[in-house]
């Protein structure tokens, strides 16, 4: 095993490698917006554009077991520099090209890319992260990848829609995340595995948290998918899509701890429940109020966000409050691929429902969702109780790749182990 960096030369390689991730995912925030307007100013139908943005959800689950072997094959700055050049030229292909199902093969290339690039700075992370830092450098992690996620929307003001600068800016983002990383002298981290999935014993453990995970997929991936789409068709300017999308992701990254610590201290299947209910109630109120204030709609879609972005770590904290610690990190990892599989349905399934009954009815979508994880949890409240004091405690957490959870203080995975050549 190589010799640990001193603390100095480690912290200034963590600062670096969050550079990077801030850097892409300001490319792929903007990304998804940009694509979606474009999407409907081209007259793409909602069904044909859910399915084009299911198309990149799908590519990054199926990243998640190719890209593993790549890495094993050509290592990591290899794998980051081909991952990088190839997404970044699919950002400049959208912008020559219109058609549908160019953007489909597209997406699904770039969702395979980018979750090949988390599993690479993740891996990074985890190898050069001091010990006694493990916890702090995870929950910065968390913080730049929705903060990051939040200030790409609204580079959906630069330029015209159907020019080519916002797809052009997406792909100096993802070009510019090569840098920090090419100048990396870190030694590199151990090859990244495909995670192994275990569903049906983790179903029978906490069937509540495997349905929360899925749940969050198929709300999350809506979002992202169709929430830009949404915007443009009740009639907001690009300004008001960047301030709605923003306002989700900005209330995900304020009040997911609050939140959280709240789980802590009480049942966490009550909590969950009150947070789907609560989030539903926002929808409601939103779609209610669509056509008197877009001020109204805002203030619901940061509190909405808020609830809706603790759904996944909930559902991991469901597990894990019912696991041994050395199986945490493998139960986490098959969560993450119900998230993955309800995130490709659910711009779909939300792109037919608007379809049907109008751009408002994403909202609906939402209610929909939130509803049947209520009676879900409802089912479940009469199982055995864990009392607070035995539970693990809340960490916010991103839904990237399996690799981060390394990360995660929940884990017993010892950091020495983690930064074999």
């Amino acid at each position: 095993m190589p010799n640990q960096p001193n603390l100095t030369a480690a912290w200034g390689a963590v600062y670096s490698l969050l550079f990077a991730s801030a850097l892409l995912l300001v490319g792929v925030g903007l990304f998804f917006s940009a694509l979606g307007l474009r999407a409907g100013l081209s007259a793409f139908s909602t069904i044909t554009t859910g399915l084009v943005m299911s198309a990149y959800f799908a590519g990054f689950v199926l990243g998640t077991y190719v890209c593993p072997l790549l890495v094993r094959r050509v290592g990591h700055i290899r794998s980051f520099s081909l991952l990088a050049s190839i997404a970044s030229t699919t950002a400049i292909v959208h912008a020559m090209w219109t058609d549908p199902w160019l953007w489909a093969a597209l997406r699904l290339v770039t969702g395979i890319c980018l979750v090949g690039l988390y599993m690479v700075l993740e891996s990074w992370l985890n190898v050069i992260a001091p010990n006694a830092a493990r916890g702090r450098i995870f929950a910065a992690y968390m913080a730049v990848t929705l903060i990051s996620m939040g200030l790409g929307q609204f580079l959906v003001a630069v330029g015209n829609v159907m020019d080519f600068v916002q797809l052009g800016l997406v792909s100096i983002m993802l070009s510019l995340a090569l840098v920090p990383v090419a100048f990396t002298r870190t030694p590199e981290p151990r090859p990244v595995t495909a995670p192994k999935v275990s569903l049906r014993r983790l179903y029978a453990i906490s069937p509540l948290g495997v349905a929360a995970a899925l749940a969050s997929g198929l709300l999350n991936g809506a979002l992202y998918g169709m929430g830009a789409v949404f915007g443009q068709r009740i009639g907001l300017s690009e300004g008001g899509v960047a301030l709605f999308m923003g306002a989700v992701i900005f209330g995900g990254a304020l009040l997911q701890w609050p939140v959280g610590h709240f789980s802590d201290l009480h049942d966490r299947r009550r909590v969950l429940t009150f947070v789907c209910v609560g989030a539903a109630a926002l929808a409601a109120i939103a779609y209610s109020l669509l056509s008197f204030s877009t001020t109204v709609l805002f203030i619901c879609a940061f509190l909405y966000g808020g609830l809706v972005f603790t759904v996944y770590g909930l559902s991991v904290a469901l597990v894990n409050d019912r696991l041994a610690q050395e199986e945490v990190l493998e139960a986490a990892s098959t969560l993450l691929l119900m998230h993955g599989i309800g995130a490709m349905l659910g711009p779909t399934a939300a792109g037919v429902l608007m379809n049907a009954f109008g751009p408002g009815s994403l909202l609906i979508y939402f209610m929909m969702v939130l509803l049947a994880t209520v009676l879900i949890s409802l089912r479940h409240l009469r199982a055995e109780v864990i009392e607070p004091s035995q539970q693990q405690g809340y960490v916010t957490i991103a839904t990237s790749t399996p690799v981060v959870l390394e990360m995660d203080p929940r884990t017993s995975d010892p950091p020495e182990t983690r930064g074999s050549s």
